[in-house]
């Protein structure tokens, strides 16, 4: 039975790539060129599904790929039920923050609208220091929301922070910090253990020898 590796397009699977190639594992195909959603390796026991960056915690969750890489922020938000979590892989590394306009003081507001896709993250951050907040759910484009006047502050990654800073937006507080992880199945970890395991092994061997 073949092994499913969930990943997204972009810049996560392109840092996992030197990772995998450890344990001998490299695509057949690029995600970029083809149009197939999965994949072949060169091991004919393993293969890629190419998913979106937001649903692969949800395919390892429910069974429908056996590993995945996913960033924590994801992981944060989704909740991380029905996961093993073995290796913090440190790629494809960002902030979760609140971010506004330059200048903003987020203690003078009473009730603020936070415009995020990280609802939960955001609702347990003001939580935990008993402000209160309206969420309002947005998918992208984040930086819009305060400029034009649909939220008063965001809840979103940051990288270079360039983005915000051209849109008058600066980063006002930390919720969290993220990399990302390679995750795996609780039932396919038990059940297929001697596959798993040294995919693990050879991937966090990696991870040592590049940090």
């Amino acid at each position: 039975m073949t092994l499913r590796i969930a990943l997204s397009k972009g810049r996560i699977f392109d840092d996992t790539l030197p990772l995998l190639a450890a344990a001998d594992i490299h695509p057949a195909e690029s995600p970029e060129t083809s149009r197939k959603l999965i994949l072949p390796s060169t091991r004919g026991d393993v293969e890629f599904l190419i998913v979106r960056a937001s649903d692969v915690a949800t395919y390892v969750q429910h069974g429908g790929a056996d590993l995945g890489v996913v960033g924590k922020d994801v992981l944060l938000e989704h909740g991380g039920d029905g996961l093993v979590e073995p290796i913090d892989l440190g790629i494809a590394k960002c902030k979760l923050m609140v971010c506004g306009p330059k200048g903003m003081d987020l203690s003078k507001n009473t009730r603020l609208r936070i415009a995020t896709k990280y609802t939960h993250c955001a609702r347990k951050h003001f939580a935990a220091t008993g402000r209160q907040v309206e969420i309002i759910k947005l998918y992208g484009s984040m930086e819009l929301a305060p400029l034009t006047g649909l939220a008063d502050a965001i809840v979103d990654v940051v990288d270079t922070g360039n983005t915000l800073k051209a849109n008058g937006l600066e980063a006002l507080e930390h919720v969290a910090s993220s990399s990302a992880r390679l995750v795996v199945n609780r039932v396919s970890m038990k059940v297929r253990h001697d596959e798993i395991a040294p995919i693990i092994e050879r991937m966090r061997h990696a991870v040592v020898q590049t940090s």
